[in-house]
């Protein structure tokens, strides 16, 4: 029974992609290879990624906050990677905490270690310790950075392997992938060239995050 309802997915979802392919405009934007295990949101923001050319013919993320995941997507919108992620501790959407980079971790308290939903123009970098990463905003201080060794009690490695994303808040903002995830998937795309990285709210649907980003700018007196 279980293989028949797989078919049954596949096939409806082979249609779909079908109907959008035959859609007016919709060639060549859509994203590829996708799991059906994709969250809505996630499917929703890629499309709209691509059939906007919003990311620039740049390699571009989606951190799924709710999920605590993030997909990894080619210019040409192959899906390249996706793994679990550590989050910040804090739940919401709001942005960094004003001057966040001229702070130490230790002093946020623990409501202020939220990773900001957003659209965020990303770019390869360094930290203090010539540790390569990849920037996500770089004056909050934020970036994506492979799994580092942090106190026991913390208990990082665990929490990237459990399969509750609510384990998987821990950081101070930042989004924590495994070493060898950054190493196969992050450092060849976003960590060899600028690239956009998309951050779905988890209070709100998506569709309020790319509405934002279609609205006009406001008009300057």
């Amino acid at each position: 029974m279980f293989d028949l309802w797989r078919r049954v997915a596949a096939a409806l979802w082979m249609v779909l992609c079908l109907a959008a392919q035959a859609a007016p405009g919709a060639a060549d934007a859509l994203p590829l290879a996708l799991p059906l295990t994709v969250s809505q949101d996630v499917r929703a923001t890629a499309y709209w990624v691509l059939q906007r050319a919003d990311h620039r013919g740049q390699p571009f993320a989606i951190v799924d906050k709710s999920d605590a995941q993030i997909y990894v997507f080619e210019a040409t919108g192959v899906l390249v990677g996706s793994s679990p992620v550590l989050l910040g501790l804090a739940p919401g959407d709001r942005d960094a905490v004003p001057q966040m980079g001229d702070r130490t971790p230790a002093s946020l308290a623990p409501s202020e270690r939220t990773t900001p939903a957003g659209r965020f123009d990303s770019e390869p970098g360094r930290n203090l310790k010539g540790e390569a990463i990849v920037w996500i905003d770089y004056d909050a201080a934020l970036a994506i950075h492979r799994l580092r060794p942090a106190p026991e009690y913390e208990q990082r490695p665990q929490r990237m392997a459990s399969i509750n994303p609510l384990d998987r808040r821990i950081t101070f903002g930042c989004v924590v992938v495994p070493e060898a995830f950054f190493d196969g998937v992050i450092a060849p795309t976003l960590g060899s060239r600028r690239g956009v990285v998309y951050v779905l709210p988890e209070e709100r649907r998506s569709r309020a995050l790319l509405q934002a980003a279609d609205a006009p700018p406001p008009a300057v007196d």
